[in-house]
């Protein structure tokens, strides 16, 4: 492969530190374990740090989203006796991901998440269901801590539930701030999801049990009682066998699932 271009200033604007690290970068490869003829796409390439060793496992077939245009000429360069190297263009939150996925096989999705679109993105891929096989992310600690928070954690909320419901959470390794360029002042983490091949749990209404979470978690400090006043009260929940003194991040998204689905018959929507 062609020797890396020269230094791209880091932009705050789109939320960039540059992965350094080799160990690290090592350890993110071995996580994925990618093989020739996968369908790998990585969001976020940067200036190729993770994309070489990626392009190496599966044999030279390799597809990124980068926004940044300043840095899509230095990866072409980089990587311009790779053929089966192809560059999207764009921004990864309004990227149809089923499209891009086409006729092939589901796509595994990789990258060092921006903090400031991490949630959104993980949204809107989770909103692509079988047209994506797993995905392995580098976000902020705190946001992987959030992902894979089990109930009666301080840290579960929306999110939690969220991509619980739809995946098979791992939080595998911690990466400090002196693997970056800029250094960043948090701790990042790397996650795995892998979505559900058959749901554990099905909401009748997805729509219904989102906005019955939201709510749930509108008042963290309050109980199922008081947040869901609107919803049902705590003759309902009891029957249901759940006590409505608990707090929202208490629950399991089976109970939250169990809730929507006693209301869905009923016709009540968000």
């Amino acid at each position: 492969m062609a020797s890396r271009p020269p230094g791209h200033r880091a932009r705050k604007r789109f939320g960039q530190n540059f992965l350094r690290d080799r160990g690290i970068i090592a350890g993110i490869v071995r996580a994925i374990a990618p093989r020739p003829g996968e369908r790998l796409v990585e969001i976020g390439p940067g200036q190729g740090a993770l994309t070489e060793p990626l392009l190496e496992a599966t044999g030279g077939h390799l597809e990124v989203i980068e926004l940044d245009r300043d840095l899509i000429p230095g990866l072409r360069v980089q990587f311009f006796d790779q053929p089966g190297f192809v560059i999207h263009e764009g921004d990864a939150l309004k990227v149809d991901f089923r499209a891009l996925r086409g006729e092939g096989a589901p796509l595994r999705v990789v990258g060092n998440l921006p903090y400031n679109i991490s949630t959104p993105l993980i949204g809107h891929l989770l909103e692509a269901g079988d047209a994506v096989a797993d995905m392995h992310f580098m976000l902020q600690k705190e946001v992987v801590e959030r992902l894979a928070a089990a109930p009666g954690a301080t840290e579960r909320g929306r999110l939690s539930v969220l991509a619980q419901y739809h995946c098979r959470v791992e939080s595998l390794f911690t990466v400090p701030p002196e693997a970056f360029v800029p250094r960043p002042r948090v701790e990042s983490a790397i996650v795995r999801l892998t979505p559900h091949a058959s749901p554990p749990q099905v909401a009748r209404d997805e729509r219904l049990l989102f906005a019955l979470v939201r709510e749930a978690f509108g008042q963290r400090r309050k109980t199922l009682r008081n947040n869901l006043k609107g919803r049902l009260d705590a003759v309902s929940l009891e029957t249901l066998g759940i006590d409505p003194s608990r707090r929202p991040q208490t629950l399991t998204v089976e109970e939250f699932v169990r809730i929507a689905n006693h209301l869905a018959p009923e016709g009540i929507t968000p």
